[in-house]
Formats: structure tokens, sequence, C-alpha cells
């Protein structure tokens, strides 16, 4: 490798109690993905614990993925369901300036942890109606404005309440480009996939009771974008059920 040359950052290693950009203390690392990592912070001068998002350069030239984060979560700072932004900052790491966005740090289990941990590992068809219900009002607020999440799925939501009340929060958007009819509608499919997964799949659609197999519609994505041309649509399905076909 030529002296010019950087080597490629694959993992940032942070070790627990090493200080970032004077002001924060790492805690843990709370996940990884295709753009980056996220860790767990702690400011030195408050205490408060904060989630960061550490992206790798070479998915981050220019800053333009963190720019787009940042825009849009600013833009959509009065969706509950959304995880607040605070700021961004930057170190210097293995040769390269990396760039990181603060946000708030939200306790709670990933639903894909949660369907994992659950008899049969999946949820009964009452409790994941409700469930897809809190979805649904979360990520209308997001189509109300004109935007949307890209990448829906049980890795990307957090459960902070169980039962009949369930309090989401959705993680880690993705960068299609500019808000459309077609990447809006492909979140209300992607509810739908979420809800046909974690009530079983392929394994269980057969004794579905009428009222899942009504939602999901083989999975036939012409069928649902057809009958929930809209969120609001799924959403006032799901408030109509009467409990017959449960």
């Amino acid at each position: 490798m030529a002296k010019s040359e950087k080597a490629v950052i694959e993992s940032f290693d942070f070790r627990a109690g090493h200080i970032l950009a004077k002001k924060y203390k790492v805690i843990s690392r709370l996940g990884a993905g295709w753009e980056g990592e996220v860790y767990l912070l702690r400011e030195t001068a408050t205490g408060i614990e904060r989630a960061a998002k550490f992206f790798y350069p070479e998915r981050n030239k220019g800053n333009k993925t963190i720019n787009f984060y940042a825009r849009k979560l600013h833009k959509l700072r009065d969706c509950p369901a959304l995880i607040q932004y605070h700021t961004q900052e930057t170190i210097h790491y293995g040769g390269h300036d990396i760039s990181f966005l603060v946000s708030d740090y939200v306790e709670g289990e990933i639903l894909q942890e949660f369907v994992a941990s659950q008899p049969g590992k999946r949820l009964d068809v009452f409790q994941a109606l409700h469930l897809l219900h809190a979805l649904a009002v979360a990520i209308e607020q997001i189509h109300r404005l004109y935007d949307y999440h890209g990448d829906l799925h049980a890795g990307n939501v957090i459960l902070r309440r169980r039962g009949l009340g369930f309090d989401v929060k959705l993680l880690d958007f993705f960068h299609w480009g500019q808000p459309s009819v077609s990447n809006i509608r492909d979140d209300v499919y992607d509810l739908v996939r979420i809800f046909y997964d974690i009530i079983g799949g392929k394994a269980r659609y057969a004794k579905q009771p009428a009222a899942a197999k009504g939602i999901i519609l083989g999975l036939k994505r012409t069928l649902i974008l057809k009958k929930f041309r809209t969120i609001t649509l799924l959403r006032e399905h799901l408030e109509q059920l009467d409990g017959e076909g449960l």
C-alpha cells in the first residue's frame, strides 16, 4: 500500500471508557450495519447518555450520507416515533476524518429480538395487529410530511412498551433519493411484510385467520398496494376490524 493511501475502515472498535471529541465517553457498541456503527456514549460534562452513529468513510463521501440523515431527522422532528437528532461531530481515526451523528438514546427491545424470545418465535395475531397499528400511525405521520422511511423491517423497530398499547421507535432510514409515490408506497408494503413475518411467515400463513389474510393478501405486492394505496387506508382498515375472523 502506498504511503498516500488510507486503509479502508471496516470497524471502529472503540473501547469502553475511550473519550471521543473531548466530550463523549464510550459506554458500549449498540450495533452495526452497512453504513457504519452505533455506540452508546455519555456526555462527560452532563452525564447524559446519547446514541451516536459513526459512518464508514466509504459510505459517507463528502458527508453526503450524514447530512441526509441530519436534514431528514430535522424535517421529521415532530414525529414522535423518530429518535431526535442533536448534532454531528468529527473525529480523526485511522487516517480518516470520521463523522458521527449524535441523537437521543432510547432504551427498548429490537422487534426482531422480541419476537425471537416469544413462544414459537412469533406473536399471536391479536397482539401483532396492535403492533401493526402502532407502526401504521408512526409511518402515517412521516407520510403526511411527504417523506418516507425506506428500510422498514423488524431489525429497525424498537419496542418500548408491550401489550395493547405498543410504543414504537423507528431506526435507520435508507437514502433512495427524493420522496416519491413509489417509495412512500414501499413503506406500506414493508409494514405488511413485517406483520407477515412476526406472526410466523410462510410456515404459518395457511393457518392464519381471515383478518390476517385480508391484510397480507398472499404477500402479493400488487394486491396489497391496490387495497392499501396509502398508509392511512391501512390504519383505517385496522381500526375497523371488529374481531370477526380472528
